[in-house]
């Protein structure tokens, strides 16, 4: 689905250095509303470095880029219209996990009455309701991953920055996450879906880019990046991942491709 309007994410040469070292180099992409984009790599690729510059929290070194229709460089406009999962979930080991949604938002200024029937919602989703007065200190890394998904799409954001939303959690957990992002892109919210994990993307993405050596490498949706792939009978996901990086089957992308959930 492609709603009327600007992309909801537009970038033209963006790049971020740190001293000699380039994390990402010359990215251009665009991203329609509305859909899921997953971001493709293995560690250490810039996968990271890109969203927090598209969050407003790290500052390009060179180029553009747009957000919901605001430029990154003006913070103020763009954070009203995004939720960010990092990979670590920031959340207050003292609080609950309702006390840390309802933290989340007022920062959002929701209604009060409105938030409160969200954030019930959303916990029953997630299976947390029973644990939901408990202090986050006694959470598992699953159900830190489930509070941090939660309060990253509380406010019903224009475009979803998730990193890893799959991580920590069991078989059936990350079933709701993937169902979860689904239905949120249904009701038009775009979700920039950064992973590793390959299944994740080939179920939910409706455009895939590779990201390898902070560089774009390929972008399409599945179906085009699996055309790629010469590989007989094998014409997966993973297969198009190792054939657009150009890696060998025993480097850290096959790796990475092997990471099957």
């Amino acid at each position: 689905m492609c709603p009327t309007g600007p992309p909801a994410i537009e970038t033209d040469g963006l790049a971020k250095r740190y001293g000699e070292t380039t994390a990402v180099s010359g990215l251009t992409m665009t991203v329609d509303r509305g859909t899921v984009y997953g971001f493709l790599g293995p560690n250490g690729a810039g996968k990271t470095t890109t969203m927090r510059m598209l969050t407003t929290l790290t500052t390009p070194t060179a180029g553009t880029a747009r957000v919901a229709g605001e430029p990154i460089t003006d913070r103020e406009a763009v954070t009203p219209n995004i939720g960010y999962l990092p990979e670590e979930p920031p959340v207050y080991d003292e609080l609950t996990g309702r006390e840390q949604l309802e933290y989340a938002a007022s920062l959002r200024t929701l209604p009060e009455d409105e938030s409160a029937e969200r954030i019930e919602s959303l916990l029953d989703r997630f299976d947390l309701l029973s644990d939901a007065d408990r202090r986050i200190e006694g959470y598992s890394k699953g159900m830190r991953q489930k509070i941090g998904v939660i309060q990253a799409v509380l406010h019903e954001p224009a475009v979803a920055f998730l990193d890893e939303p799959t991580s920590g959690l069991d078989p059936r957990a990350a079933r709701t996450m993937r169902e979860t992002i689904a239905e949120l892109a249904d009701r038009e919210m775009t979700i920039f879906l950064s992973t590793h994990i390959l299944p994740v993307v080939d179920e939910l993405a409706d455009e895939i880019g590779v990201l390898h050596d902070g560089t774009l490498v390929a972008q399409g949706e599945p179906e085009t990046l699996k055309s790629r792939a010469e590989t007989g009978d094998a014409r997966s996901l993973e297969a198009a991942f190792l054939d657009v990086t150009q890696e060998t089957p025993d480097g850290e992308d096959a790796s990475m491709a092997a990471s099957m959930e």
